[in-house]
């Protein structure tokens, strides 16, 4: 089941989920509006599984950064979530995707336990200039049913991620698969 915004809020109170920074004008009827943080990383050259990507980071400027067709860029939430009672989903929102940006299409799923700024992927359509702090998607909690085990507590490769994450299947492929 899907938290509504009151439940999300009564379980910010209760210790329950964490949003950091939390601005309760934020919630919405079943979700929290996200804001895309600061920095961003630009993926060089071509992708490769069995490697570590080549990346160019950057600040974004308070003028904002355009954002080209041509690029895969990896970002981060302004906000660090979590819980230990639910599960989350990371979303893009209709207000980004009528800008052309796709963003989160392929991991929405924060097990319980994971607390994080997420990493974004993020692609545009056509050039678009984006700004840090600006909303940039919705994030729902969910009741887990089951036992429950803490992500924080598993041997998972993002478990410490605190930022922005290149892909880690080179970890899984080195050298690729023979």
């Amino acid at each position: 089941m899907i938290l509504t915004g009151p439940a999300i809020s009564a379980a910010i109170q209760a210790g329950e989920i964490t949003i950091d920074p939390y601005d309760p004008a934020r919630l919405s009827p079943n979700a929290y509006d996200w804001r895309l943080g600061d920095t961003i990383r630009i993926c060089d050259g071509d992708l490769d599984a069995a490697v570590p990507t080549a990346f160019a980071e950057q600040t974004i400027p308070a003028a904002g950064l355009v954002l080209t067709p041509d690029a895969f860029y990896l970002g981060v939430t302004l906000e660090r979530t979590g819980s230990e009672t639910y599960a989350q989903l990371l979303n893009g929102d209709r207000t980004i995707g009528a800008l052309g940006i796709w963003v989160h299409v392929s991991a929405p799923l924060g097990h319980q336990g994971h607390a994080i700024r997420w990493t974004l992927e993020i692609r545009a359509a056509r050039p678009v200039r984006i700004y840090a702090g600006m909303t940039f998607g919705k994030l729902v909690f969910l009741s887990a049913f089951g036992t429950t085990a803490s992500y924080q507590q598993q041997d998972a490769k993002y478990a410490a991620t605190d930022g922005i994450d290149i892909s880690r299947l080179y970890e899984e492929n080195p050298g690729g698969v023979r």
